[in-house]
């Protein structure tokens, strides 16, 4: 194990800039039993501030003596609490906080700063702490004995800070916090203008709009901290052997650049597509690849060298290899072009002598073996301002909707554990900090209606922030569009963002489903769900405006809520198909969780005649929603691609239509389906199945119910 095995970083001096809502406490100590000279001043800041949650910096002056080992206290006058904190351990009971030191900032000089931050979560009010005392000696700015002080602190008139009025967000850029974790930290959530500047051949290429500074100060406004601006340069440079880069596209890269800067982000950069439209032959073609890759860092470097800290460097995204034997071997090559890179920018001087760079594994992957491997590269490099970065788009047969992964289940939560563990273990609990470069689920798009359905998805979202907040995990959303509509600036489903923003703080309860069918034939009944309190407790049950009264209209017994037979019949009303009434679980902390009553009747289908390349089933809903399909030949062997799994892939093998009363089989499904009888089985959010028989001879396809 080298010397990199934990990292340890120099404390940083200083207080914080100007510009910034702080908070500097003055006045005098009376004290007994002088022993040694003690005095301390504290500047806390908040430089981010969101519905339910903010981030803190704190400063810490030691005006006293030398001290070796410290631990800081204070009290929240709003019951605001600490969640997640970076370069003290914090501690709470009730309103009081404690925060104590590291093991590598343990020791504070005469007249300097240790700085330590964190994330918080608030209701009501975040009013600003009146007062700190520093290993039980009150911070007020003058130097006094060490003692058991009896502190009568007053407050310097040139500050004046209120109890009663909450700490304001800066809106100019922060310092970078003291070490790469803080900073990491500090960077959290982040947000990717994902399909823009990585978009083939320009900006506007695949159907976002042009980035404005406008857009950008939404964004921040938002509670995002950082952002990732993937970019791809393949066809933005010149050739060999300068690769000189379009001087138009580098000064609109700057730009953009500079306006994140300039709301306050954190900004990562790198090379994005060209990680498959070339440097995927390194392997075969070395030299020309690694001229290719040092031209363009060398000319980046160069350009941002002297841009603030808060400019962070990515390496490459998704590296991959064509024509390697194996991962290990990919992993050598990705080990190469990752040293070349530290030691090029690094080279360069300015701000990039100690710029964060991050380094990623290969194909981004959250594998053990690829950690593994990038680790070795952290040891090598001995390197503390680097960045380990992993993708995380959570169980594949979840994120696309194929082998029946329509339901968040224990697959799914346990594939967020091990993941999130792994990359704690490998790197984190070494003090190398972890962004998530990019996170989402692979086929939840609003142009894809269907595929992941809204209340499981909630369900992971909400995971994913708790599991990565309790490890000290930074996760940027991967964002192509299909979550800010850019053009409105605002979110395509706010109930999704208001989840995402309240994981980063607290845990959000859910339920089994978001969904309640009810048969529009028949006697309506009672119907129960099972709550996920996630450590929340029950408080109430909405709709609209009216709070539905316990015991009349539901009960809750442990996790189970039930409605009532006659609040069931006043909600679904005239039982017309699809939503009749929305209602609202509200718990003790994080967001409602909404559960929607429906009306259905059983889906009908119809005889159709077509081809494999166009083949469409008439479907009547009927107040239904398809969540999958199974495609069985016979003899009972699954039938089409991916025939490992009879249940086939939502959208790209086949796709409902609702308003067109319709499901398609796309010619992908029929370019692997043997000639003769096919049986399909459709299976909707109700619960109801159905099934209809097809009938394929070589691109004639006919088919009808069961």
């Amino acid at each position: 194990m080298s010397s990199r095995s934990i990292r340890k970083f120099p404390l940083r001096l200083g207080l914080v800039a100007g510009g910034v809502a702080a908070l500097l406490l003055a006045g005098t100590v009376v004290t007994t039993n002088a022993q040694a000279a003690a005095g301390c001043r504290v500047a806390y800041t908040v430089s981010a501030q969101w519905p339910g949650g903010f981030t803190a910096n704190v400063n810490v002056t030691n005006l006293g003596d030398p001290l070796n080992g410290w631990r800081l206290a204070w009290a929240f006058p709003s019951g605001q609490r600490v969640t997640q904190a970076w370069n003290a351990t914090v501690a709470s009971s009730g309103s009081q906080v404690t925060a104590t030191n590291m093991s590598y900032n343990a020791t504070i000089a005469t007249n300097s700063t240790v700085s330590f931050g964190f994330n918080g979560a608030w209701s009501g009010s975040n009013t600003t702490p009146t007062s700190f005392s520093l290993n039980g000696v009150a911070c007020t700015g003058n130097v006094g004995p060490t003692a058991t002080p009896t502190p009568t602190p007053s407050v310097s008139p040139s500050v004046s800070p209120s109890p009663s009025v909450s700490p304001s967000v800066s809106p100019s850029p922060s310092p970078q916090p003291a070490d790469p974790m803080a900073a990491v930290a500090a960077m959290q959530p982040g947000w990717n203008l994902g399909n823009t500047f990585d978009a083939i051949p320009d900006e506007t290429a695949w159907g976002n709009p042009l980035t404005t500074q406008a857009m950008l100060r939404h964004v921040r406004s938002q509670g995002y901290n950082s952002i990732r601006i993937p970019i791809t340069w393949s066809n933005h440079h010149g050739p060999a052997p300068d690769y000189t880069i379009d001087p138009t596209w580098l000064t609109r890269i700057q730009e953009v650049v500079d306006w994140s800067l300039a709301e306050g982000f954190y900004v990562m950069i790198n090379l994005h597509h060209d990680s498959w439209q070339w440097i995927n032959t390194y392997p075969t073609d070395r030299t020309t690849v690694m001229d290719r890759y040092t031209a363009l860092w060398s000319q980046l470097a160069a350009t941002f060298r002297n841009h603030s800290p808060k400019l962070v460097f990515e390496s490459i995204n998704e590296p991959q290899f064509a024509g390697t034997a194996s991962d290990a071997e990919s992993d050598q090559l990705l080990h190469e072009l990752n040293v070349e890179f530290v030691h090029l920018v690094r080279q360069s001087g300015g701000n990039n002598a100690t710029r964060l760079l991050v380094l990623p594994t290969l194909h981004t992957s959250g594998e053990q073996a690829r950690m593994d491997a990038l680790i070795t590269t952290f040891d090598q490099l001995d390197d503390p301002n680097l960045v380990a970065t992993i993708h995380f788009y959570g169980w594949w047969p979840f994120s696309v909707n194929i082998a029946g992964g329509t339901r968040y289940d224990s697959n799914v939560e346990q594939d967020i554990l091990n993941t999130f563990d792994r990359a704690y273990d490998t790197f984190v609990s070494r003090d190398i900090p972890v962004i998530i470069g990019e996170w989402a689920l692979l086929s939840y798009d609003y142009t894809r209606p269907g595929i992941i359905q809204r209340g499981e998805l909630l369900k992971f979202f909400e995971a994913v922030g708790y599991h990565a907040r309790v490890r000290q995990l930074t996760t940027m959303l991967w964002d192509a569009g299909s979550f800010l509509h850019r053009p409105e600036l605002r979110w395509r489903d706010q109930g999704i963002y208001e989840m995402m923003r309240a994981s980063l703080t607290a845990r959000s309860a859910t339920a089994s489903s978001d969904q309640i069918y009810v048969a529009r034939s028949g006697a309506i009944t009672s119907r129960s769900l099972t709550l996920n309190l996630n450590g929340t407790a029950f408080r109430s049950l909405w709709h609209g405006n009216t709070q539905l009264i316990n015991g009349t209209d539901y009960t809750v017994a442990g996790s189970t809520l039930t409605l009532t037979q006659s609040a069931m019949t006043r909600l679904v009303g005239n039982r017309a198909h699809g939503v009749n009434a929305t209602i609202e679980a509200r718990f003790s902390s994080g967001v409602p969780w909404q559960i929607s009553i429906l009306s259905h009747d059983p889906p009908t289908q119809a005889a159709a005649t077509g081809t494999t390349s166009s083949f469409v089933i008439p479907t009547q809903f009927r107040g239904d929603q398809l969540a999958t399909m199974e495609a069985k030949y016979a003899d009972g062997s699954p039938a089409g691609p991916a025939n490992w799994t009879p249940y086939k892939e939502f959208w790209t093998h086949f796709q409902p239509d609702v308003s067109a009363n319709t499901i398609v089989l796309k010619p992908e499904f029929f370019a692997e389906v043997n000639d003769g009888a096919v049986t399909l089985t459709f299976h909707f959010w109700s619960g109801t199945q159905i099934t209809y028989q097809l009938t394929k001879s070589g691109t004639s396809v006919t088919g009808g119910p069961s």
